[in-house]
C-alpha cells in the first residue's frame, strides 16, 4: 500500500461553501455546492462557471442520453432536470421512498438513476436508521429497488464501464456493496464488494482497473480499494474530504472535495471550502459515466 503522506495537491478553487457530487462531463469538472445552491463546472484552466443556480440544495449529479443534466433536490426529496433552454423541471419525485433527505446519485448509459437517501433526518436529530435505493428510469418514472433494503446511509456509488454492476458505499456502514445490473435495469445479487472498516466511504470514482477511489468523510484522506477490501493509496488532505473524481484530459486527474466543516450552521456563507487536484497512475475508465 502506498501511504503517500507527501502527496501534492494543487488548490484549483476556494470559496466553495459545501461541494459534493463532482463528476467529469464534457471536458470540465461539475460539481454541487449546497448551500451556495449552484452547480458549478471548471475547466482545465482552473475557471469557475455557475451552470445553475437552484432554490433549494443540489445533490448528485447526471445526464441523460440526451445530454440534459439530472441533479438531487436534496431536502423535498426530488430529481430535477435542466431542460435544453435551461428552465428546471420536475423529473422524479422520490417522496414515497426515500427517509430523510436524498444525497448522491449515479445515472447509466442508458439514464437509469441510483439514488440514495439519508434514511431519517440525522442532521435534524432523527435516529439513524437503514434505508433502500430509488430506481429512476429516463422518463422519470420511480422503483423502489428492493434487492437494496437494508443499506447503511448509501452514498457515493459507480458504474462499471461495462453498465454491468453497480457498486454502492455505505457511510456509515463501513463497506461497498455492489449488485449486479440486470437486462432490465434493476438490481440482484447483492454482495460486499470491500470492507472498509474505521472508515466513512463518500463520493467516489471508479478507474480503469476497476478500483475505486473514495472521499472518506470520517477522515482527511481519500482513499483507493480494490475488490476485496485492499487498499492501495492512501492521499492525506488538508480538511476533511466528502468526494472525489478522476478527469483530466487523460484521465489520470483526481479531483477533490474538501471542507472544514459539513453542518449548514458551519459551512454555510463560509466559503472554506476547496476544490483540490493531484496526479495518479491508473486514469479513468475509458467509458465511464459520471
Amino acid at each position: 500500500m502506498r501511504d503517500d503522506r507527501a502527496m501534492t495537491w494543487t488548490q484549483i478553487l476556494g470559496g466553495i461553501d459545501f461541494g459534493e457530487t463532482p463528476r467529469w462531463h464534457d471536458g470540465r469538472l461539475w460539481f454541487s455546492d449546497f448551500y451556495q445552491q449552484t452547480i458549478s463546472s471548471v475547466g482545465e484552466n482552473g475557471q469557475r462557471r455557475i451552470e445553475v443556480s437552484y432554490d433549494g440544495q443540489p445533490a448528485g449529479l447526471g445526464w441523460l442520453p440526451d445530454g440534459r443534466l439530472l441533479f438531487v433536490s436534496m431536502l423535498d426529496q426530488r430529481i430535477m432536470r435542466v431542460e435544453g433552454d435551461g428552465s428546471i423541471v420536475e423529473h422524479a419525485d422520490l417522496a414515497d421512498i426515500a427517509g430523510g433527505p436524498c444525497n448522491d446519485m449515479v445515472v447509466g448509459s442508458a439514464g437509469n438513476a441510483y439514488v440514495g437517501n439519508f434514511g431519517s433526518d440525522v442532521f435534524n436529530g432523527a435516529e439513524p436508521t437503514t434505508s433502500t435505493l430509488a430506481i429512476v428510469w429516463a422518463d422519470g418514472a420511480v422503483t423502489a429497488a428492493t434487492e437494496t433494503e437494508g443499506l447503511q446511509f448509501p452514498n457515493g456509488a459507480v458504474i462499471t464501464d461495462d453498465q454491468s454492476t453497480l457498486i454502492i458505499g455505505e457511510t456509515m456502514g463501513g463497506r461497498y456493496t455492489a449488485f449486479t445490473i440486470t437486462p432490465d435495469r434493476r438490481l440482484s445479487n447483492r454482495r460486499v464488494w470491500a470492507e472498509v472498516p474505521g472508515m466513512a466511504p463518500d463520493g467516489c470514482t471508479i478507474d480503469a482497473e476497476g478500483a475505486i477511489w473514495f472521499g472518506d468523510a470520517a477522515g482527511k484522506q481519500v482513499v483507493r480499494v480494490v475488490e476485496g477490501g485492499e487498499i492501495t493509496d492512501r492521499l492525506e488532505t488538508p480538511d476533511s474530504t466528502y468526494a472525489c473524481m478522476l478527469g483530466g484530459s487523460d484521465g489520470r486527474t483526481l479531483y477533490a472535495l474538501s471542507c472544514p466543516h459539513a453542518m449548514p450552521a458551519d459551512a454555510a456563507g463560509a466559503g472554506a471550502g476547496t476544490l483540490l487536484s493531484t496526479r495518479v497512475e491508473v486514469p479513468r475508465g475509458p467509458s465511464s459515466r459520471p
